[in-house]
């Protein structure tokens, strides 16, 4: 028996362009679209956008947009080749091309998509923190940008991109979806990846515009303070699954909702944290014993 016949003339299948390598080009074209221009207003940094930047420090733009681009084309590469791999797998699911359902079922399905990603994301995302040997050689490739730009959001270890990938496809291939409609989840998955690295938090980001996605300063927040905020789409996943909010994104939406900006929220973090050492500074002095010169 020969082993490699499951895979004999692939390359010449019409489904396996129009499933697998199709949606990866449509997935990276999707992410370029939405995170190259946010990555030139991180690189120019106009004085009109500074009010709206997440956090009021510069973007690390020189140090990694060569090595964000090199990521996201080996990561594409290993990608490829495992959909290469997984094909004769993949051709026996019941993801098709053929009558498109109507158009409720297509929302259906997509809240679906979003819902169950998000939900495995958030686990599969906690668990690289949480677990050591992850967290060293996979995810902290990801972390070593603590104030991201749009083109970061693909900068990681391949694992992770794969892993990230694989999610993604989870839901189609349980529902055995549409092309069209796997196609129409990657770019929403994607401009929503390209969008929670952006660093900036306007009003008018039409991304807003998707009623359970809360905007780019949630996940910034993850990489600003690293621990907390473990999902994609849908904060509620840290408040029912772990109290894994992170405190200062709490305080921040608060800030907003009072009307204030970004960089007065800035600024009421830093006297927080000032205050906050004022009174360790105290504890710790009142604490101290006390002695008399005739003890020494």
């Amino acid at each position: 028996m020969d082993v490699f016949s499951p895979w004999q003339g692939f390359h010449n299948d019409p489904w396996f362009w129009q499933f697998p390598m199709a949606t990866l080009i449509i997935s990276m074209a999707s992410f370029l679209t939405v995170a190259t221009p946010w990555t030139i207003i991180a690189w120019l940094d106009p004085r009109s956008m500074r009010k709206y930047k997440i956090q009021q420090k510069p973007f690390e733009f020189k140090k990694y947009f060569w090595p964000s681009i090199a990521r996201i084309i080996i990561n594409n590469v290993i990608l490829a080749g495992l959909l290469v791999v997984t094909w004769p797998l993949l051709k026996l699911t019941a993801v098709h091309n053929g009558e498109l359902p109507s158009w409720y079922i297509i929302i259906a399905q997509l809240l679906f998509f979003v819902f169950l990603d998000d939900f495995l994301y958030y686990w599969m995302h906690r668990y690289m923190h949480e677990n050591k040997w992850l967290l060293k050689h996979v995810h902290s490739v990801h972390h070593r940008i603590r104030n991201t730009c749009g083109i970061n959001g693909n900068y990681m270890n391949w694992l992770e991109y794969v892993l990230t990938a694989g999610l993604t496809l989870v839901g189609p291939i349980l529902l055995g979806a549409h092309i069209y409609v796997v196609w129409i989840w990657v770019v929403i998955r994607q401009m929503e990846g390209a969008d929670g690295h952006i660093g900036y938090d306007v009003p008018w980001n039409p991304a807003h515009l998707f009623p359970v996605y809360k905007g780019p300063v949630y996940h910034d927040f993850h990489h600003a303070k690293f621990k907390g905020n473990y999902a994609g789409f849908l904060p509620y996943l840290d408040e029912y699954l772990g109290k894994t909010h992170i405190p200062a994104y709490l305080r921040y939406l608060k800030g907003r909702k009072a009307g204030l900006t970004a960089q007065q929220i800035e600024q009421q973090e830093i006297e927080l944290r000032k205050s906050q050492r004022k009174r360790t500074c105290r504890t710790v002095s009142v604490g101290k014993p006390t002695h008399s010169s005739a003890e020494f």
